[in-house]
């Protein structure tokens, strides 16, 4: 699939002398929700501030849909919309005069009707007349994604967009995210919500301490870095495990009563069907039994634990 970013050896040093980026590699498809986690203070709004020219790096190249960052500015940046995490809009002005004039500031002509599709879309609609400053914090979120829209982007950067956000418009912006995925615009999240990352993105990037050390597939990555579990419900308690079961690796729980097998989910086997042969054999009667696989939150909770 075609590229439409491209970083490539992106480092940025702090006059402080603190390194937020070191080398970054990445390459972001056209078309794709792209998830980019981490843990706080990782390096994930530096490297979004450097793509959308907010920030100069120290060294390396970024390109957009070809062109470079520094080279065209005004043409890379027309191309992007940016949702940040700060709550950062004129407080006095109304929806409507902000949104449009987000739109005036890229050189877009006045375009009513599809400043009116994107406060829709948001449920923004009956604001429009509001100021800001009367908003609820999750109303003056939705403000910044129409703004971040409004001119029409290509690609869209959203940082941390439903922080704060209760749960049901946050289903409801996420339903907004997948139509303009459908309508051809790159979105690359940054979330807090893993289980938001886990539902929507295409492709999972990990950072950490201003390292890139992770980008896959998310189902790919599911399956390589994830483990399944099964849990099996005894009939009658056990005090320990027997020793001729000692390979598969069990674990008592629920007081005895519960036990469990982890195994890999790209083995060739699983040895679940020999495991239930054993457990017969050595009398062990089953009340039921169900599984479950790792989470994509326990694959990156893995991944940027620090070393013991």
């Amino acid at each position: 699939m075609q590229s439409i970013i491209s970083v490539s050896g992106l480092t940025k040093t702090y006059a402080s002398g603190f390194q937020a980026l070191k080398r970054v590699d990445l390459e972001i498809r056209k078309g794709e929700i792209f998830a980019l986690l981490g843990p706080n203070g990782a390096g994930k709004t530096t490297l979004i501030s450097i793509i959308c020219g907010i920030v100069n790096a120290s060294d390396g190249t970024v390109t957009v849909a070809g062109h470079d960052i520094r080279r065209d500015y005004r043409t890379t940046r027309a191309m992007i919309g940016l949702v940040p995490q700060e709550l950062t809009t004129d407080a006095f002005e109304s929806v409507w005069n902000t949104v449009s004039f987000s739109r005036g500031l890229f050189g877009k002509p006045a375009d009513p009707r599809h400043i009116e599709d994107v406060l829709r879309s948001l449920s923004l609609w009956d604001k429009k007349n509001n100021r800001i400053m009367t908003l609820s914090g999750g109303m003056k979120r939705r403000v910044l994604i129409a703004k971040a829209l409004s001119h029409e982007p290509q690609i869209l950067f959203l940082d941390e967009p439903t922080a704060g956000v209760d749960v049901e418009l946050r289903q409801a912006m996420w339903e907004v995210v997948r139509k303009l995925r459908e309508s051809g615009v790159t979105i690359i999240l940054t979330t807090h919500y893993i289980e938001e990352a886990e539902q929507m993105a295409d492709r999972i990037g990990v950072i950490n301490r201003g390292e890139l050390i992770l980008v896959e597939d998310k189902v790919e990555l599911m399956c390589k870095l994830g483990r399944k579990q099964l849990t099996l419900q005894l009939h009658d308690p056990l005090d320990a495990i027997p020793a001729r079961l000692a390979e598969y690796g069990l674990t008592l729980a629920s007081g005895g009563a519960e036990l469990v097998y982890s195994y890999d989910t790209q083995g060739e086997r699983t040895g679940i069907t020999t495991l239930l042969s054993e457990l017969r054999d050595a009398g062990i009667r089953l009340k039921d039994l169900n599984t479950t696989q790792t989470s994509l939150e326990d694959i990156f909770v893995s991944l940027v634990r620090e070393p013991a």
